[in-house]
């Protein structure tokens, strides 16, 4: 590297590389990996449970085999080759507190949590890509969804000042440990955070913010709205060096998409619709003169071409649309099973093999919320939703209404948690070389690539 390198800030609405020009960050995020999800990987309901229930089949020593071989394998330097290849500069890497403290043992940082973190990061930078790191969950959970490592439907790290405080001393470690490294563009704060409340964020932001500048002046920050990440009046005026991150997800790109252009729930769709949500959740970004940063973003893939030529499209639309207007983004996400990633696990691997039939049953029960209708084929929910809403009407709970509660609770969390054990026990009899085998399906040498996906990115990385 340059010896006069130096550290990605903003400038007005730009934001200037380690080279001193400005650049539009582009690329995707590490999701499903420091922090695992279940459409990603295949398990059921939250990676806490999970965890949980196969450390009781494993015991704890095969069970670090299996994960540090999983999170080994998962990302390496053939990934940061591959996207360096495609021509992405940035890479936003999700990461859940567990790897960095106990719950037994709170404020006290385990400095081993930071070795696949570090690992990744080197091999970003060895391929001219930087990283910006994501805190994806938090003690209590920011927001009311497994993505959180949430076992139930209640945001409670807003409710308790003991989450926040560790919140904060776990980003006091974080910060002093990436303070003097140019190839980490930025500390995105916290993950798609949800306060019903609206009285709790703002200033447990300011707090943050604060402790992290004694610690790292340098750095910049991706501060994520309100409401998952699509509301900013909780703020007022602008820190320095700030990037404020809208996520944009399309509804006709999501489990219960319609056609597009088109009709889904209701709402018609098109690129005119999707460029003006893009605008009212970037309104805040334009206002300050801040620069514009989509973190997530993308449609879910259904494995029918007829409807995966549309979904192209959504994408197509959107990549256009931030190119217009100058906005930088990351792509949701870089490697899973199947539904959304460029990079995906081929089907004749051991893990696919040994996992097919579990993800095929959490997919007919719509067990999983991401990438399902919400029903599933044998409509799980369609009762309970009928009788919510002709028993409560009215009843829009926050922060996404009476169908997503129901089946937040009904499926996503009672249905996938008991499917846990399932998921557990086909570890039953598994010898160590066969565990390895298990972890190694998620190397880049056993998983094909979305090719449609991968020239898409492509000829938008080509754009100036």
């Amino acid at each position: 590297m340059d010896a006069t390198a130096q550290f990605v800030r903003t400038e007005g609405s730009n934001v200037i590389g380690i080279e001193g020009e400005p650049i539009r960050l582009r690329g995707v995020c590490l999701g499903g990996w420091l922090n695992m999800e279940n459409f990603i990987t295949g398990y059921a309901a939250n990676e806490s449970l999970m965890r949980s229930a196969v450390l009781q089949v494993l015991g704890q020593q095969r069970y670090d085999l299996f994960f540090e071989s999983l999170l080994a394998n998962f990302f390496g330097e053939a990934d940061a080759a591959l996207l360096a290849s495609v021509g992405v500069n940035s890479v936003r890497i999700p990461i859940n507190y567990r790897h960095f403290e106990d719950d037994a043992k709170p404020f006290v940082i385990k400095e081993e949590g930071f070795r696949h973190l570090d690992r990744a990061i080197a091999a970003c930078a060895a391929n001219g890509i930087l990283s910006i790191i994501d805190l994806h969950a938090v003690p209590g959970a920011q927001n009311q969804h497994w993505h959180s490592d949430n076992a139930t439907h209640r945001a409670l790290f807003w409710e308790q000042r003991q989450f926040q405080d560790r919140a904060v001393h776990l980003w006091e470690a974080i910060a002093d440990h990436y303070k003097d490294q140019v190839w980490v563009a930025g500390y995105n704060l916290l993950n798609e955070p949800a306060d019903e409340s609206r009285r709790a964020i703002g200033p447990f932001y300011a707090r943050l913010v604060a402790a992290i500048r004694r610690v790292d002046a340098h750095h910049t920050l991706f501060v994520d709205g309100n409401t998952y990440s699509t509301e900013f009046d909780v703020f007022e005026g602008c820190w320095d060096n700030t990037v404020y991150t809208c996520h944009d997800y399309v509804r006709s790109g999501l489990g219960r998409g319609g056609p597009y252009p088109g009709f889904t729930e209701g709402v018609y769709v098109d690129r005119a619709a999707v460029e003006r949500t893009f605008l009212s959740r970037a309104v805040y970004a334009r206002r300050t003169g801040t620069p514009l940063y989509v973190g997530e973003f993308g449609p879910i893939y259904t494995g029918e071409e007829a409807i995966d030529e549309q979904r192209r499209q959504i994408l197509a639309d959107q990549l256009e649309i931030y190119s217009e207007y100058g906005a930088g983004w990351a792509l949701w996400t870089y490697k899973d099973v199947g539904r959304q990633g460029l990079v995906t696990v081929a089907p004749r691997t051991p893990y696919m093999e040994r996992f097919e039939g579990f993800i095929a049953k959490k997919y007919r029960l719509a067990a999983d919320q991401w990438g399902t209708d919400g029903e599933g084929p044998v409509q799980v929910s369609r009762p309970v939703q009928a009788l919510i809403a002709e028993e409560a009407p009215g009843f829009e709970p926050y922060p996404w209404g009476r169908f997503d509660w129901v089946r937040t609770l009904l499926l996503n969390i009672m249905v996938a948690q008991a499917l846990v054990p399932e998921y557990a026990r086909c570890f039953d009899g598994v010898t160590d070389d066969e565990l390895l085998a298990l972890a190694q399906s998620f190397a880049l040498a056993n998983c094909i690539v979305r090719e449609p996906l991968r020239e898409q990115l492509r000829k938008a990385m080509g754009e100036l």
